[in-house]
């Protein structure tokens, strides 16, 4: 089979070692940082070659294939070497999916790809169907492909992911939204972020499926002058498509290929619009792969949501926590400002990723009674609310952070922790801000 180098000891590079191994690859992994030993000891298990703390060259130029981790970027001098000698770079996604014949479900999005996700697979499982989840939540699609193949799956690619592929194709893609985001990574081209969005229909034909928020303008105007093979499947809250999903009279109702299913927003157990166009997305997926109506309706009621995602945590003095620390952009915190109708205390800060906090604005004034600043470099956010938010607090962790909040609400008030940044300024990712979030709370 040849050499294959993997860059990046993570999820996705362990994954891809172990099912290069399986299919008779000789493997070498190189990670420059420290790899996890929960990692590394999985390499020691198979025998696997690989290194840290370093990237011996001499063991990566001899590469038939290299398979880079979606963190690094491509404008690495080491990758833009192999490219140059003509060495193909490639993701996990592309390299895993050579090796399954499933039916696949890929979702992209700005925003809501991991609860659409999550729903779509909730939809599938819940409907009969042998389906894994993967991609970028959980397992690594090459691991689960190594370990136990499915008939569908269902995986969150994130744009760093869509980058590295060549010929995947999903048989049915979903794209739920595109707002900026990421654009330190896309040159500071919003242009160039769509452009990688869209990647996940690239290869569709005639016989594959993109379904897609028909309300995004973003969107429609990129297809209007990109046309894509696969059969157009919009959703939408204010149009009624010819096919597609749409809102009536507070009844969600959809119809593709002779399959119709109405149900009444009442049964989601998620509140939101951008729940609603979840429900949506997923629904449609699942009708295409011909889930029942019945167990449709029965899953979407039961369907509980995806953690550090407009997660209530505790009710204090009848005050409310809630932690959605996932929201690491702008429009992700436009969407829980907007969601949330009581005066909230706003816990936000961390890394910016070339955020315009204009968009926010409109709501920062209706709802927004202060503002948590948590974070190395505040500037930005002082900046766009200093003016309109009379109190502001600076806070470099996140116990001081809830202690403040908590100081500052009062009865009837929420709590929100919606950073509209990344996180590794102080946190090690999203999740651990959101779980000292929790615990800080629990610590009052």
């Amino acid at each position: 089979m040849g050499r294959l180098v993997i860059l990046g000891g993570g999820e996705s590079g362990v994954g891809t070692a172990i099912l290069g191994q399986k299919k008779g690859y000789e493997v070498f992994v190189s990670d420059k940082g420290e790899i996890k030993e929960k990692y590394s000891k999985v390499l020691e298990h198979f025998g696997i070659e690989w290194e840290s703390g370093q990237h011996t060259e001499a063991k990566i130029m001899n590469a038939h294939v290299v398979m880079k981790s979606p963190g690094i970027p491509d404008t690495v001098p080491l990758v833009r070497q192999l490219v140059e000698n003509g060495i193909p770079v490639i993701s996990e996604i592309e390299f895993a999916a050579k090796y399954s014949s499933a039916t696949t479900i890929g979702i992209t999005g700005s925003n809501g790809k991991t609860t659409t996700t999550m729903l779509t697979y909730h939809l599938l499982k819940n409907g009969g169907l042998n389906v894994g989840m993967a991609g970028n939540i959980g397992d690594s699609f090459a691991k689960i492909v190594a370990e136990r193949d499915f008939e569908h799956y269902v995986l969150e690619i994130s744009s760093f992911q869509l980058d590295g592929i060549v010929d995947f194709k999903p048989h049915i893609a979903i794209i739920t939204n595109i707002t900026p985001d990421h654009l330190d990574r896309y040159g500071y081209k919003f242009e160039n972020y769509i452009a990688s969005k869209f990647r996940i229909a690239m290869n569709q034909d005639q016989n594959d499926y993109l379904i897609y928020d028909g309300d995004d303008q973003v969107i429609r105007d990129w297809l209007a002058e990109h046309p894509v093979q696969s059969k157009l499947i919009p959703f939408s809250l204010k149009e009624k498509p010819k096919e597609g999903a749409w809102l009536e009279n507070d009844m969600i109702k959809l119809k593709i290929e002779h399959k119709t299913l109405e149900m009444s927003t009442d049964i989601l157990a998620l509140d939101g619009q951008h729940n609603v166009k979840n429900a949506m997305a997923g629904s449609l997926a699942a009708l295409l792969v011909n889930v029942r109506k019945e167990n449709i309706r029965q899953s979407i009621q039961s369907f509980q949501g995806v953690p550090h995602r407009l997660e209530k945590v505790l009710k204090i003095n009848h005050v409310e926590y809630i932690n959605d620390s996932k929201a690491t952009n702008v429009n992700a915190t436009f969407y829980a400002l907007d969601g949330i109708k009581k005066p909230i205390v706003w816990i936000a800060g961390g890394i910016d990723k070339g955020n315009d906090y204009n968009e926010l604005m409109p709501l920062v004034r209706e709802k927004v009674k202060a503002i948590v600043c948590l974070g190395m470099d505040n500037t930005k956010l002082k900046d766009a609310f200093g003016n309109v938010i009379d109190l502001m607090v600076e806070t470099y962790s996140m116990e001081e952070a809830v202690k403040v909040a908590y100081k500052i609400a009062e009865r009837g008030d929420a709590v929100l922790l919606s950073p509209a940044c990344a996180s590794f300024d102080l946190f090690k990712n999203y999740e651990d801000r959101g779980d000292q979030f929790k615990n800080a709370i629990k610590n009052l």
